[in-house]
């Protein structure tokens, strides 16, 4: 029952935190979708987009995931199956600019809430969505790889299901409801899960698995395990821990920044993934080449960024 009580207590703490940030967030893009703002960027970034070698369509698609997030992105998708034409190379291009830049206004709103900027986390994102979309088509094009159509037609039939928001107001209501819900849950699963692999000692494991790659990108190992997780499940779940971490632990600017930075560029990396998989993205452009990227990025970041100095008793322990 102790346990019961503290688990309950520290799970409503984390989900008290994202819900203050997330709901106006959430309602502000609802009414930014009901008054077609969502729809006139789209249509004004459309000549950017061909610039990339992307149809059109794909500025609406994209617009939609950066507003909305993934689901709202493959249900514009959808919603252009009929007419839409793109090869495995132009589908795969912008399947990765969705998973570099999707649902900012939430998800960096928690990262502002996790101790990095809004801003320059969401340029980071914005930035790498776009220079990533560009060197894929022009690579591809170039070399002439991965020419293939992609078919949407058996897409259509599920355009309205795959699109929050493209019901009425009560549909809106009760999707959201249950996104609240749904997430008090999976805090609450993943606070188990990860006093169970600490207590098991799979904590200490993983993080030796992760150490190559966060020595390379100059992320700190002390924020590995909470990264570990939202890289896998997903930057709102990340980002809830990195809070608490931030203050348990005593996270300094950097580190936070650092892990805030990769997260913000590469999380959710299953679900995410394996939903444009599905829909018939190459897995070394959607997955491989987004996680180097995100690697030389923070890495990039990480050499930019001095560790801070250590007091002199802390210089004197460590030696």
């Amino acid at each position: 029952m102790p346990y019961l009580a503290t688990l309950l207590a520290r799970s409503r703490r984390l989900f008290l935190a994202l819900v203050k940030v997330m709901l106006p967030v959430m309602i502000a893009v609802r009414a930014g979708q009901e008054m077609g703002l969502v729809d006139a960027l789209g249509r004004a970034i459309a000549p950017a987009i061909g610039w990339l070698g992307l149809p059109p369509e794909a500025g609406m698609i994209w617009v939609t995931g950066v507003f909305v997030g993934v689901y709202g992105a493959i249900g514009a998708l959808a919603g252009f199956a009929p007419t839409l034409e793109m090869s495995v190379a132009q589908f795969s291009a912008l399947a990765a600019m969705v998973l570099f830049a999707h649902g900012v206004p939430v998800e960096q709103a928690i990262v502002r809430r996790a101790g990095a900027s809004f801003w320059l986390t969401a340029g980071l994102r914005i930035g790498a969505a776009l220079a990533y979309g560009a060197l894929v088509t022009w690579a591809c094009g170039a070399a002439g790889v991965l020419a293939d159509p992609v078919s949407f037609d058996w897409l259509q039939g599920g355009a309205k299901d795959a699109a929050p928001g493209a019901g009425g107001l009560g549909d809106w209501l009760a999707s959201t409801a249950f996104s609240l819900a749904l997430t008090f849950g999976i805090i609450v699963a993943l606070l188990v899960l990860l006093d169970l692999l600490e207590r098991t000692g799979i904590t200490r494991r993983i993080t030796a698995l992760m150490a190559p790659v966060l020595r390379v990108s100059g992320l700190p190992p002390a924020a590995a395990p909470v990264t570990t997780v939202g890289v896998l499940l997903g930057l709102t779940y990340g980002g809830a821990l990195i809070i608490e971490e931030a203050e348990r632990q005593r996270f300094d600017a950097r580190t936070r920044f650092l892990a805030l930075a990769w997260l913000s560029l590469s999380h959710s990396l299953i679900e995410d993934t394996l939903l444009f998989l599905a829909l018939g993205a190459d897995i070394w452009i959607v997955l491989a080449g987004r996680v180097l990227l995100t690697m030389a990025i923070v890495g990039a970041l990480a050499a930019a960024l001095r560790e801070p100095a250590l007091p002199a008793a802390e210089k004197k322990r460590a030696a």
